[in-house]
C-alpha cells in the first residue's frame, strides 16, 4: 500500500514536464563521476596554463642561468631548473599552452576534414563513396606517428619563426598542427559516414528531398545536426590524441622546436637526465598524463550523456 508521502511523489513526478533533450543530456553527463572529476582537472589545468601567464612572464620562462642549472626543486624553483637554468614551472605554463592550441588547432583540421570526406561519401554513395572509403581505408594503412616523424622530419623547418599577440613562436608549430589534422581524420569520416548512410533514409529526409530541398540544405540543416553526438565525443578524445602526437614527435626531437615550449620538447630535453635530474621529466609528464586522462573522462561522459541508447537518468 502506497504511503502519503510515496503517492504525492509519483504524482509529482506526473506533474513534472518532460526533460528537453539537453537537460536529460546535462542530467546524464553530471551523474558520470569520473567526467566530472576530469572536466575539473581539465579546468584547472587550463587555468594553470592560461592563468599562469598572467603571474610569470615568457621573458622569465626563457631566461637562461647557467650558475643553476640541473638545480632540483627548492622554494625558488618549485620544479627546479633546467639544463640551463630555465626555471621548470614557467616553461610548463607556457608550454601547456603550446600543447593545448597544438591538440584544439589540429582537432579542428581533422573534424572539418572528417566531417567533408565522411558526409560526402555517406551522402552521394556510389562510386564517389568507394573512392573516397578508398582513399580513407589507404591513409589508415599507413602508420600515423611514421607519417608524423617522415613529414615533421621534411617540413619541419621550411617555415621560419612566427610573431603572434607579442609572442614568438616556432614555425614548427604551424608544421605540427597540420600534420597531426592531416593524419587523424579517417576514423571520423568513417563514423560520419555510417551516420549519415543511416539518417539519410529516415522519411523526414526523403521528404526534404521530394519538396526540392537542396542536397547541401539537406546535408547542413537536416543530417549533420544529427549526427552531431558521435563528432562532439570524437573531438573532445581527438584533443587528448593530438596532444600525445605531439609529444611523442616533440620527445623524438622533431616537433616543435625552439624557442617555443611544449610539455612534449621539455621531456626531449629531459633524455639524458632521467635519473640525475628526475624533475626534468616528472612534471612536464605528469601535466600530459593528468590533461590526457581528464580529457579522456570527459569524452567518456559526453558518449553516455549523448548516446540516445542509454537509459540512464
Amino acid at each position: 500500500m502506497l504511503t502519503e508521502s510515496t503517492s504525492n511523489l509519483l504524482i509529482d513526478d506526473l506533474e513534472a514536464p518532460p526533460l528537453t533533450l539537453k537537460k536529460l543530456a546535462w542530467k546524464r553527463f553530471t551523474r558520470h563521476k569520473m567526467a566530472m572529476v576530469g572536466g575539473l582537472f581539465l579546468i584547472l589545468l587550463i587555468l594553470y596554463s592560461f592563468g599562469g601567464s598572467l603571474f610569470v612572464e615568457e621573458k622569465y620562462a626563457n631566461l637562461t642561468n647557467p650558475p643553476i642549472r640541473l638545480s632540483p626543486p627548492s622554494l625558488q624553483h618549485p620544479f627546479g631548473t633546467d639544463t640551463v637554468g630555465r626555471d621548470v614551472l614557467a616553461r610548463t605554463i607556457y608550454g601547456g599552452q603550446i600543447s593545448m592550441i597544438i591538440g584544439i588547432l589540429a582537432v579542428i583540421i581533422e573534424t572539418s576534414l572528417g566531417i567533408l570526406i565522411g558526409a560526402v561519401a555517406g551522402y552521394y554513395g556510389g562510386k564517389i563513396d568507394s573512392l573516397l572509403m578508398r582513399f580513407t581505408e589507404a591513409m589508415l594503412n599507413i602508420p600515423e606517428i611514421f607519417l608524423l616523424i617522415v613529414m615533421a622530419k621534411f617540413f619541419g623547418n621550411k617555415i621560419p619563426n612566427l610573431t603572434l599577440l607579442g609572442r614568438t613562436f616556432s614555425g614548427s608549430v604551424v608544421v605540427i598542427v597540420v600534420i597531426i589534422g592531416l593524419t587523424s581524420w579517417m576514423y571520423l569520416a568513417r563514423i560520419v559516414r555510417a551516420e549519415f548512410l543511416s539518417i539519410k533514409e529516415n522519411d523526414f529526409i526523403l521528404a526534404a528531398k521530394a519538396t526540392g530541398t537542396s542536397n547541401g540544405e539537406i546535408i547542413i540543416r537536416h543530417i549533420l545536426p544529427n549526427s552531431i553526438a558521435p563528432i562532439i565525443v570524437s573531438a573532445t578524445l581527438g584533443v587528448a590524441n593530438a596532444i600525445l602526437a605531439e609529444a611523442y614527435i616533440s620527445f623524438l626531437g622533431l616537433g616543435v622546436q625552439p624557442p617555443t615550449a611544449t610539455w612534449g620538447n621539455m621531456l626531449d630535453g629531459a633524455n639524458n637526465y632521467i635519473e640525475s635530474a628526475p624533475w626534468l621529466w616528472f612534471f612536464p609528464g605528469l601535466l600530459i598524463l593528468l590533461t590526457v586522462l581528464s580529457i579522456n573522462f570527459l569524452g567518456d561522459g559526453l558518449r553516455d550523456a549523448i548516446d540516445p541508447h542509454s537509459r540512464a537518468i
